[in-house]
C-alpha cells in the first residue's frame, strides 16, 4: 500500500539532511498517515480510509460528502 493520503492525495517529500559541515544526504519527509473509520449514513455502514491528521481535521469541519469530491 502506498504511503499516500486517499483523501488530498498527499505524498512523502525529498529532501537533504545537512550536516554540520554541510554534506549532504537524501532523506524522505513522510506525511502524518492515520487510519480512521467512518461511519457512511447513506450506504450504512463503515468505511477505513488512510488520511492525514491534517485531511482528518478537515473532514470533520466540511463533512464527509465534501471530501469525497
Amino acid at each position: 500500500m502506498a504511503r499516500r493520503c486517499e483523501l488530498t492525495g498527499t505524498v512523502a517529500l525529498v529532501g537533504n539532511n545537512v550536516s554540520h559541515a554541510h554534506n549532504k544526504t537524501k532523506r524522505r519527509f513522510l506525511p502524518n498517515l492515520q487510519k480512521k473509520r467512518i461511519w457512511l449514513p447513506e450506504e450504512k455502514r463503515f468505511i477505513t480510509i488512510k488520511a492525514t491528521a491534517r485531511a482528518l481535521k478537515t473532514l470533520d469541519k466540511k463533512g464527509i460528502k465534501a471530501m469525497m469530491k
